[in-house]
Parts: C-alpha cells; structure tokens; sequence
C-alpha cells in the first residue's frame, strides 16, 4: 500500500470515527463480541515478509496470550495493529469499529493501548513525572487555559485530581517510593512497572503487553502478574501478551494464539496448544 493511500485511508477513518462518535455521543461505549479482531493482517520489508495473513480474535475481558519462535512476527503485529506500522493488507477492528490505519494517537485515544519490549520512559524526569503525562483531558496543556483568568482554577483542580489519580497507581504497583527518582536511574524491572503504570493510566480498554517480564526478577513477575489478574477481574480490562516463558502463559492466560513464520499456526486452551503437533515442531521440538 502506497504511503498516500496508507494517509488516506487513515484520514478516511479517523473521519468516520469523529463522525460516529459526535452520533453516538460516546465512541467508548463497550458492547458484547471480541475486544480485537485481526483479519488477514500483513506486512513487508524491503520485500521480507514479516506478517503473512494472520487472523485471530481476542475475547472482552481474557487474557490472550501471543506466542511463537523468535522472527515469527509477534512485535510486527502488534506494530502493524497499534499504529506504528502501516499494514498493507488486512484489517484491524477493535470493539467492531474499523481502526486499520489510524495514526498511534487515535488508536490509544479509542483505549487500545500498548507497551514496549524495552520500556519508552522519559529518563531526564522523574516517574511522577513521566505518570502526569499520561492521563488524557491535560487542560493546562491548552496555553489559553493555563494562563486566561478564568480556566486557571479549572487546571489546578485537573491537575489535583491528575496527581491523586497517579499516586494512587504508583501505590498499586510499590513503586511510590520512586516517585522523585529520574526514570533513567531505574533498574529494568522497574521500569516495566512504569511503562504498565503509564499505559494503565491512559484509560484503556485492551492492553497489548509485548514481553512485559523480560529481565524482571521471578518476586517482581509474580507482583506483575497479580496486577494484571486485578486489573482484569475488577476492571474488565482486555489483555493480549507476548512473552517467551511458556509455563507463564499456560498457567496465566485462558486462551493462546500461536504465530510462525509471519501466520497464525494454531490457537486454543492452553492445555491444547501444548499438545498440538505443529506448534512442537516450529519450537524445534522442545517441550513447551
């Protein structure tokens, strides 16, 4: 797909996506089916094939996992489903509304929001810092109402509520006692718990968690995992992981989607992937 069609059509949808959200008054009104819908997603480099027609679903409120050897496309996909790419084929849907194409900003703005195999933080400033960016609705951000008379108390009271809200998210993941410390200083366990507070504090509906627990200790997984199982039964939150533990995501997540070679190879319970015959042989024969 050429770089002006690619513009196109996401201009097109996020058109149609501003026009059915004026209809409905609320275009994060939630209804019954799958959270995503991917469907003969695929995308190229230089000719390398990275994703080939892959499909799947994930159900509201699972925890999916995303599975498959290393080069098997797993990043790309969630690249290619978030924005970060440009696909040139398929269709990505999310919560039914179509979101092929959108620009990063516009598919977080819908509460599909992803991390990162290195965590993205902003080393200069310190984590509270880094967490009061993340919420959307910064009023201060507009120069007219941080500096007009009559919006400065409305700032200072969001900015109020901003900093309850993030002092209430480093208390859930015990990081409070970082909050002066630069993010640069941070060991790598801590910064994924950063980079999952700042996503979590964007308000979204799904969260694409791409190696959350690569160089994180087992006692801080174990605390990571906690969060998450909260955070989906209190919350309702969506789930999709990729991760290369394979007892971590047979024991955690309900359902699995297994990728190799660019396409979806199989997908099922746990208990059944671990069984199937092709998926032992693309991991080379090793027990999984």
């Amino acid at each position: 797909m050429s770089d002006d069609a690619t513009a196109a059509r996401a201009a097109a949808a996020d058109a149609a996506a501003d026009a059915n959200a004026d209809e409905t008054g609320d275009v994060d009104a939630r209804t019954g089916g799958p959270a995503l819908e991917v469907e003969d997603l695929r995308k190229s480099f230089a000719g390398l094939v990275a994703v080939d027609g892959a499909t799947f679903s994930v159900e509201q409120g699972s925890l999916t996992g995303l599975i498959g050897p290393n080069g098997a496309g797993k990043s790309t996909t969630f690249n290619c489903i978030t924005g970060v790419h440009d696909v040139d084929g398929g269709t990505v849907r999310f919560f039914g509304e179509d979101v092929t194409g959108l620009r990063t900003n516009r598919v977080a703005e819908r509460g599909l929001v992803r991390t990162f195999q290195i965590a993205r933080e902003l080393e200069e400033m310190t984590v509270l810092e880094n967490l009061m960016l993340a919420p959307g609705d910064q009023r201060g951000e507009t120069l007219a109402q941080a500096v007009l008379p009559g919006f400065r108390d409305a700032v200072r009271d969001r900015e109020r509520a901003l900093r309850e809200e993030v002092w209430e998210t480093l208390e859930l993941f015990e990081i409070d006692h970082l909050a002066d410390e630069q993010a640069g200083n941070l060991s790598g366990g801590q910064r994924k718990l950063l980079e999952l507070s700042r996503a979590l504090l964007t308000d979204p509906d799904m969260l694409l968690l791409d190696e959350p627990f690569a160089g994180v200790n087992p006692t801080l997984e174990e605390k990571l995992l906690d969060r998450i199982h909260a955070l989906q039964r209190e919350r309702g939150l969506t789930f999709l992981l990729v991760e290369h533990d394979m007892d971590l995501i047979m024991n955690h997540c309900e359902h699995v989607i297994v990728m190799h070679q660019g396409q979806v190879l199989a997908e099922g319970p746990p208990e059944a992937v671990r069984d199937d015959e092709q998926v032992i042989d693309a991991y080379l024969g090793e027990e999984i």
